[in-house]
């Protein structure tokens, strides 16, 4: 009797769960909140010198986001060695060279590669270059037939090439929309690539990818302060820099570091942890990435963490629901990039991303680069769609939806022009 009554208790209750955890999509919904000043430290005190945030307040920032939000890398792991399994001087009809460089790392009996796909202007000069994940492996983002397959584990999505959670011939070329490679390597920059798979499969098993290199005796999965999936891909676009600082062909003081989705989190907080990136793009990045928590809008902290349970730490969890007891935001999470330039873009039917939360953090993060004699974002109001806002904070809404497009990049190749190059 007790086991019928709690299962009839159970699904009177989950109509109102689902309610509960569907998403937010009405600005007059949006609860009350105060965001805190990132001028401004936890005990009170203004900052009012670049001084003062370097000191103090940046890293008290940065701590707190790493030990509450992505978590913190437990120890070091330097590449143990570099491949060069691949490369031509006669890429993309001759316009680029390539090369395809793989990364060992060890430790113990354990080892892990990556592949870092590289495509360079045929120059003698050293070129700036835009550094990414991408989603399904590097012969996806080009038709080019040289381009090795991965073998590391991918979620199934027959549509894309992909059975029983591996890659095949018919997935070469299927995400090319996303990499505007040709217009890339036009302007003078580089594109590298890495399936974020290969550093750590995106699924909640911490038992693979580069994680078990640091667990002590019978540990099967990080402390709750320490890295979730987003600080670990984060890690690997550190080591891929640590590779460009010896590569020929790549002015390593210019890598930008660019993500979308899921990635664009990573991006930003790729960008935070290692200050050697000369700036970072978030593209659709949203909850976790630029869009505002405290606005509960689209996609929640709550949500994200139940989706998503290995993304972040395990203290993130203490906000599900409880945004409100944050002592941080996402526009602190895009100052701590200052002064690099940062670009964070959002499309107008991603509302799940909140484009509005996302303008918004980009806004409140201005005051620290212009600490810095920077300029960041001057207007209160979003821009019209398709009409950007160029500067070292720089922001845009396009039509469409969750995605990267041609548009975008011509965007962030005009503000790379002006900002970093």
């Amino acid at each position: 009797m007790k086991i019928l009554i709690s299962a009839l208790f159970l699904m009177l209750l989950l109509p109102v769960l689902s309610i509960a955890q569907e998403a937010n999509y009405d600005e007059t919904k949006v609860p009350e909140f105060k965001l805190p000043d990132p001028l401004t430290t936890f005990n009170g005190k203004k900052v009012k010198s670049v001084k003062q945030w370097e000191k103090k307040r940046r890293p008290e920032l940065l701590q707190f986001f790493t030990e509450n939000v992505y978590g913190a890398v437990p120890g070091e792991l330097k590449i143990h060695d570099i491949n060069v399994v691949e490369e031509s001087a006669n890429a993309l009809n001759g316009k680029a060279k390539r090369k395809q460089v793989t990364l060992t790392f060890k430790k113990d009996a354990k080892e892990l590669d990556f592949t870092i796909l590289m495509y360079t202007p045929k120059t003698e000069e050293k070129v700036p270059l835009f550094l990414g994940y991408n989603f399904y492996g590097n012969h996806t983002i080009t038709e080019d037939v040289n381009v090795q397959i991965s073998s590391a584990w991918v979620r199934d999505n027959p549509s894309f090439g992909i059975v029983n959670n591996q890659l095949t011939e018919q997935s070469r070329g299927v995400r090319t929309n996303r990499w505007a490679l040709e217009k890339i390597i036009d302007a003078g920059y580089g594109l590298a690539v890495i399936f974020y798979c290969e550093v750590d499969p995106d699924k909640d098993d911490m038992t693979d990818g580069v994680h078990p290199f640091f667990y002590v005796d019978d540990q099967q999965q990080p402390a709750n302060n320490e890295w979730g999936a987003i600080s670990t891909w984060a890690w690997g676009l550190s080591r891929a820099l640590d590779y460009f600082e010896q590569d020929a062909d790549v002015d390593a003081s210019k890598v930008i570091v660019f993500g979308h989705s899921r990635l664009g989190k990573t991006s930003l907080w790729a960008g935070a942890t290692d200050q050697r990136f000369a700036g970072a793009i978030s593209n659709d990045s949203g909850c976790g990435g630029a869009a505002l928590s405290k606005r509960c809008f689209g996609e929640t902290v709550a949500r994200i963490n139940r989706s998503f349970p290995h993304w972040f730490c395990g203290n993130f969890k203490n906000y599900s629901n409880n945004e409100q007891a944050l002592l941080v935001d996402q526009h602190e999470l895009i100052a701590l990039l200052a002064p690099r330039p940062v670009y964070v873009a959002s499309a107008e039917e991603d509302r799940w991303a909140d484009p509005k939360g996302e303008f918004l953090s980009a806004l409140y993060a201005s005051p620290v680069f212009e600490l810095y004699g920077k300029t960041g974002i001057t207007q209160q109001e979003m821009p019209e769609v398709n009409h950007p806002i160029q500067s070292t904070v720089s922001y845009h809404i396009r039509t469409g939806v969750h995605d990267v497009t041609d548009y975008d990049w011509e965007q962030y190749i005009r503000w790379a022009d002006n900002f970093i190059k």
